[in-house]
Formats: C-alpha cells, sequence, structure tokens
C-alpha cells in the first residue's frame, strides 16, 4: 500500500491495520481496475441464487415420507416446530420473503457502516452470512424444524444478501466514474444470472444426494453454502479501493458539461434520505419492481391458462389436451421461466451501460413508458393468440426490471454524489422489500377476486395488467419529478474530510496519480474466466430451457 494512510500510521507509530480492513485494500500501482467487477461478480453470483431457491419448494414439502392422518390441517404456528408433519409450499415460500425482507433492512442499517469499514470486511461478512445462512437452513430441513429454516436461510441469510448486495456498488462507482452504469451493471447482472447457475446446480445436487433416499434438500442447502462462502470470500479478498484523488488515466470531470443532472458535490446519508428526491426515486424503483413482480410470479400459469393447446398448435380453446400435449405446454412455461431469467440478467448490463449514454433520467423515462405501452397490449396478444408477440412482450418487460435494479445506484450517484452512494442505496433498497412483500399480495388478491367473480380464467390476468400500467404512469410521474439535489444539502469540504476520516482516506493520496496503472495481464483473464464460465455455462442452460418454447 504507497497511500499517505499507511505513512500517516507508521509516522505516529500505529499498529499495522488488520487483513479485513479498508486501509489494507487501497490499490498500488500494479492494480487493474478491471479486476474490481470479477469480485462484484463473485459475490452477486452467489447471493442471485435467491431467485433460485424455488427449486427447493417442493422438496422440502415432502421431507415426511408417511406423514400421520392428523397432519391434514397444519397450521404455521403448529408447522414451525413439528417433526412429523410435512410442510406445505405456502409455508416454506415464506423462506423468500424473509430474506428478501432482511436484504431491504440490513442495507439501510448497515449501509453507513459498509462504507467505513470497506468492501473487503462487509463482503466477508456477507459470505459467513450468506453461506452459514444456507448451512444453518440445510440443519433446519434435516431436523425439520422450520423456525431454524426461517432463521438460517431467512434472517442470516438476508443479512448476507443485504451486506452482499451493496458491497461493490460504492466503490464500482468510484473506480469508474467515467462509466457508472456499466461498471455497476456489471455486478448486479451477477445478480440476476445467479439462478442461472445456482438453480440447475441445486437440482444436481439434490438428484446425486437423494439416491439412496430421501429429498436431499439438506446436504444440497449445506454443500452450497460452502461453496458460496469459499467464493463469496475470495471476491471480498479481491476487492481493492482507489486512493482518495485516484481518476482513470486521461479522465477529466465533466463539470460544465450542462448535466445539471449529475451533482459534483456529495449529500450526507443523514440528510440524503430526507430529500423529495430520495423518495421520488424510492418511488421509482418500489413501482417498477412492484410492476416486474407481476409479470415473474404470473408468467408461467399465464401463459398455461391464456394460450393452453394454442402452444403445441391445437387452435380450439375447448379441446381436451393429452397428457403428451399438457407436458408440452408445461415444457413451453418452464421455457418461458428461461428466458425469464435470461433477460432479467442481460438487462440489467444493457440498460445500465445505455444510462451511461442517455442518462439515468432518460432510462427510467424508457422503462416507463415502454412499460406500459407493453403491459397494456399484453392482454390483446392474449386474445388474439399471439403467443410469440406475448413472450417477446414479457422479455422487454423482464429486461427493463433488471435494468432499474442496475441503473438506480448510478442514479442516485448522479443526484447525491459518490462519497455516501453505497449507504444511500442501501436505504433506497427498503423499496425492493416493500415491493416484495406488498406486490404479491396485491397481484394475488386481484386474482382471486376475479375468479370469484366468475371471470373467465383466460381474461383473468387483463384487469391486473392494466393495474400494473396504471403503476408505471405513476412511475412515470415519480420521475419527471426528479431534481437536483439544492447546493444547501451539499456536504462542505470539512464534512467530507470528516467522512474520508472516517474510512481512514484524508487528503490526497500520495500514489492517486500512479495507482492502478498495471497491465490486464494473466491475473486478469483468470478473474474473468473465473466468474464468466460459470455465468456461461447457466446461460446456455437458460437458453436449452427456453428452447422448448419455439
Amino acid at each position: 500500500m504507497d497511500g499517505i494512510t499507511e505513512e500517516g500510521s507508521r509516522a505516529s507509530g500505529a499498529s499495522r491495520p488488520g487483513f479485513l480492513s479498508r486501509e489494507r485494500t487501497i490499490a498500488g500501482p500494479q492494480f487493474n481496475r478491471w479486476l474490481v467487477p470479477t469480485a462484484a461478480l463473485a459475490i452477486h453470483l452467489c447471493i442471485g441464487m435467491a431467485y433460485g431457491f424455488s427449486v427447493f419448494w417442493l422438496p422440502m414439502s415432502h421431507e415426511i415420507a408417511n406423514p400421520p392422518a392428523s397432519c391434514g390441517d397444519i397450521g404455521l404456528m403448529q408447522a414451525l416446530t413439528t417433526t412429523t408433519c410435512n410442510w406445505t409450499v405456502t409455508q416454506v415460500t415464506y423462506t423468500f420473503g424473509i430474506f428478501i425482507a432482511m436484504l431491504g433492512v440490513s442495507a439501510a442499517i448497515w449501509g453507513a457502516w459498509l462504507e467505513h469499514a470497506g468492501p473487503r470486511k462487509a463482503g466477508f461478512i456477507a459470505a459467513l452470512c450468506w453461506g452459514g445462512g444456507m448451512i444453518l437452513g440445510g440443519v433446519g430441513v434435516m431436523v425439520h424444524q422450520l423456525w431454524l429454516v426461517y432463521l438460517g436461510a431467512g434472517v442470516l441469510g438476508g443479512v448476507g444478501q443485504g451486506l452482499g448486495y451493496i458491497t461493490p456498488v460504492s466503490t464500482l462507482i468510484k473506480w469508474f466514474p467515467d462509466r457508472r452504469g456499466m461498471a455497476t451493471g456489471f455486478a448486479i447482472m451477477g445478480y440476476g444470472g445467479g439462478a442461472m447457475i445456482g438453480a440447475p446446480l441445486a437440482v444436481w445436487l439434490m438428484a446425486r444426494f437423494s439416491a439412496d433416499g430421501g429429498t436431499g434438500v439438506a446436504p444440497t442447502l449445506m454443500t452450497m453454502g460452502v461453496i458460496y462462502a469459499i467464493v463469496m470470500s475470495c471476491g471480498a479478498f479481491g476487492f481493492r479501493v482507489p486512493p482518495n484523488g485516484w481518476k482513470p488515466e486521461g479522465w477529466q470531470p465533466k463539470e460544465e458539461d450542462g448535466n445539471a443532472m449529475i451533482t459534483q458535490g456529495h449529500v450526507h446519508l443523514n440528510k440524503a434520505w430526507k430529500t423529495k428526491q430520495f423518495w421520488l426515486i424510492w418511488a421509482v424503483l418500489f413501482l417498477n419492481v412492484t410492476a416486474g413482480i407481476a409479470v415473474i410470479s404470473m408468467a408461467s400459469p399465464m401463459l398455461q391458462e391464456v394460450f393452453g393447446g394454442i402452444l403445441v398448435g391445437v387452435d380450439d380453446p375447448n379441446a381436451t389436451l393429452t397428457e403428451a400435449q399438457l407436458a408440452a405446454v408445461a415444457a413451453a412455461a418452464a421455457g418461458l421461466v428461461g428466458l425469464i431469467s435470461l433477460f432479467n440478467s442481460l438487462g440489467r448490463l444493457f440498460w445500465a451501460s445505455l444510462s451511461d449514454k442517455i442518462g439515468r433520467k432518460n432510462t427510467y423515462f424508457c422503462f416507463f413508458v415502454i412499460g406500459i405501452v407493453v403491459y397494456s397490449l399484453l392482454p390483446t396478444w392474449g386474445h388474439l393468440g399471439m403467443a410469440g408477440l406475448f413472450v417477446i412482450s414479457i422479455c422487454v418487460i423482464l429486461s427493463m426490471y433488471g435494468g432499474g435494479f442496475s441503473t438506480v445506484p448510478a442514479y442516485l450517484a448522479d443526484i447525491f454524489g459518490t462519497q455516501m452512494v453505497g449507504a444511500i442505496h442501501g436505504r433506497l433498497l427498503t423499496a425492493w422489500s416493500a415491493a416484495g412483500l406488498v406486490g404479491p399480495l396485491i397481484i394475488g388478491a386481484l386474482r382471486d377476486a376475479q375468479l370469484e367473480a366468475g371471470v373467465d380464467q383466460a381474461l383473468v390476468y387483463d384487469r391486473t395488467l392494466y393495474i400494473m400500467a396504471g403503476l408505471l404512469f405513476v412511475g412515470l410521474i415519480c420521475n419527471a419529478l426528479v431534481r437536483p439535489v439544492h447546493d444547501d444539502h451539499h456536504m462542505d469540504e470539512e464534512e467530507v474530510a470528516r467522512e474520508r476520516a472516517l474510512q481512514h482516506d484524508s487528503g490526497v493520496a500520495a500514489n492517486a496519480e500512479t495507482a492502478a496503472r498495471g497491465s490486464f495481464g494473466l491475473g486478469g483473464v483468470l478473474c474473468w474466466l473465473g466468474v464468466g464460465v460459470p455465468f456461461l455455462i447457466g446461460l446456455y442452460i437458460a437458453i436449452a430451457k427456453a428452447a422448448a418454447l419455439f
């Protein structure tokens, strides 16, 4: 480490900082900034398994081979501690809601701490929590204690989700001031693609572990927990932060480019979350996520119920399908799920990179305007039996759903500055938690109400989709109201210096001009292969599943 932090500590006789401390991660002259996205991807590809946890729900509901007859009406409170009755699918799926809620809560609580602690310490703790949470959840399945599954995979795993999700954000934005959107898009693309790798791995492991009987869920969770803890730790140890004052070679901030939406100041977390800009962007993310969840939760049954036999060439809606035809319809719906994973992941990199060209606010305008049109057209495609256009529309929607997540960190950096963007992003993620809890409840209630009112099953989604389009219109208005933060909210030089001192990074570093000028080299190739090969394997599997649609 060549910065003045180390020199100052020597001069004062202070002890050498610990391995996990932020001071030990300040980049030296031979580091290359393109290694940082690989560290971020190593973490996000692991915690992205959150989207693939559905592969566990059905096997977990069959853990007890021969439950007694008295287990028929088991409630949640009894399910928490029973060792003789199976859990219902609904009861085990609460695990997903718990760790998504904990993601937002933990990111909001510890976001400011993360800015001071640095990405290595935060990433390592995230690895212990997510990996350890899966291991503890596996133990809960093994001893058949649902409360332990909730505590492990849900609560502890959710803390790992929150810390792991926001750990790379601030670091990437500081390494790539010239490409904020693309940098965060790379990392958050990993979260969208984590299920493409993790879900097939989980299915493969469950098949191997269940060969001698049982479901194989418990050893699979524990095995994957160990793998994820190791991979995430490698990512955490690979993080480096730029010394204060560092910038890419030949790049200069565009202070006078006329773009008032990109601030040159910094807003403290304590002020940022009290501004109207924060809550407008919170609403923008909440509404975009709620509408996207509507499609994610309904896509497979919607495709089967709206089109049915049309997917296998049977045009008569009243025709009775054979078992083989029903299996083909189900395979087509599974193919759509594969496409959803694909576009959810790749859309994160595409839209975030595009935002570097057209601006973050304009990118969200695209999400809402295109989304309103596409959501409104989905019922029409269903009425006309145009399954191809329906599928294309779903893919567009999911690309924008993922793009909303990857674009928002750069949006926050533009509005509030880069000094505390990780902490501010952590607070904003409560919008995701709220949408993850509220969205499915609204969607499910609308669907049930229409079925009870006698609406035809093929038409039951129409009103819901129009309502989602209406939510996007509200999001469009919120985005239009976002304005630059007034200068009064910016930290003065003394406040910025105080924040940097808490990061042990006060003053311009002596090596700011020479740090991170190293070549990409063999190390860079190996790091990118390490995260790229698993991602490409997952991509291949998703495309293979999607082929059933065609």
